[in-house]
């Protein structure tokens, strides 16, 4: 038998002969892996889970006409919209801004793009449907409160184009807007209806844009867009980038927190375990060395008990931590996380760590052992 065979038999046959004190570190091995695995997908998937759940609070980026003007080129907000990245755009909206009047009052009237609305602007609430054609349209909740008027209802708005006199567009009220915001105050109709009453197109007073990525990434597409595309002015919407930044950053911390706690608690119960095992192996450890074995040999012996551990830990604790990251994703995000392959021999690595490190005491009591104090009498 060759002396590598003989190590193996040696150690497998330790752990076999005290399998119930093993298996407790066997279970927390388990457990350390599938928490390491299970909180390190969240962790690298929190990112872009939490920019998904911070993009129903709105654009996070405004794109705006350079030195102030009111009048935004719609051609040139698609060429910086087509500097970002097509997998991180959620959306774009763009807004047009005009005065018309109802009952001689004067209303602001929103041209924009519905469809586009649904994926910058997902809190807005409508009560009725979203408009379908160009003459119909949205308004706001305190129009309709103050108005008495609701879905299903027609509006007569007075419109005033650059060129040619006022005229009267009947506009049928399709729905009633609720965001809380200032559109509770607004008429909102199809960008292409205004374009078409006022006679001129291709603009737009701002463009709100929905990005899932990190204020960073953001804040470098910015200057991009800043850099090469002078007639616009990108700018971010601080009250958003900064609540995603410092929520995200806190999530992280606390993954990283449990997790860390979790392997220290899975190294203190291997350790003691392992320590149990030695006080008890006192006299076997004794006549190995009193039979020729020396201190590294003992050492070694102690670290590939460890090392099997972590192996037969690992395997199953991929499963479960796979199933681990799923059940904490859907719970907190209501979506599944990815898995990065990358988290499979780093959980190996982590568990090889842990087990090593808690053998070394248990090794270090095992090598202090005297053949002539354990074997007198013997």
């Amino acid at each position: 038998m060759t002396r590598q065979a003989m190590f193996r038999r040696i150690v497998l046959s330790s752990l076999i002969r005290r399998r119930s004190r093993m298996l407790v570190a066997l279970l927390a091995v388990l457990i350390g892996t599938t928490v390491f695995l299970g909180m390190g997908a969240v962790y690298y998937d929190i990112p872009r889970q939490m920019g998904r759940e911070f993009r129903s609070y709105g654009a996070n980026l405004v794109l705006v006409a350079a030195g102030g003007g009111s009048v935004l080129k719609l051609e040139e907000a698609r060429r910086a919209i087509a500097l970002l990245p097509v997998d991180k755009v959620v959306g774009a909206t763009p807004f047009r801004y005009e005065t018309m009047y109802y009952n001689k009052q004067g209303l602001t009237v929103v041209g924009t793009d519905f469809s586009a609305v649904r994926k910058t602007s997902p809190y807005w609430r409508v009560q009725g449907e979203w408009p379908q054609k160009d003459d119909e349209i949205l308004i706001g909740a305190d129009i309709a409160e103050h108005t008495r008027l609701y879905a299903g209802s027609f509006i007569a708005l007075e419109v005033s184009p650059p060129k040619g006199r006022k005229i009267k567009k009947e506009m049928k009220i399709s729905g009633v807007v609720h965001s809380g915001g200032a559109e509770d105050g607004f008429v909102l109709m199809p960008l292409a209806g205004m374009e078409t009453l006022l006679g001129a197109g291709g603009t737009a007073a701002v463009v709100e844009i929905s990005i899932a990525a990190a204020s960073e990434e953001i804040a470098a597409f910015s200057a991009a867009i800043q850099a090469k595309t002078p007639g616009l002015t990108p700018r971010l919407v601080k009250r958003i980038a900064d609540s995603e930044t410092t929520v995200l950053s806190r999530l992280q911390a606390l993954i990283f927190m449990v997790t860390g706690i979790v392997l220290f608690l899975t190294l203190i119960c291997v350790g003691t375990t392992m320590l149990t095992v030695v006080m008890e192996r006192r006299g076997e450890i004794g006549l190995k060395k009193a039979l020729g074995a020396d201190n590294k040999a003992i050492i070694f012996e102690f670290i590939g008990e460890g090392v099997v551990l972590a192996l037969a830990g690992w395997l199953p604790g991929l499963v479960s931590g796979y199933f681990f990251a799923q059940m904490v994703s859907v719970s907190v995000f209501s979506r599944e996380v990815d898995l990065p392959f990358f988290l499979v021999p780093l959980t190996l690595c982590a568990s090889l760590a842990v087990t090593i490190t808690a053998s070394l005491l248990p090794a270090a009591a095992a090598v202090d052992v005297e053949p002539a104090l354990v074997l007198g009498g013997e």
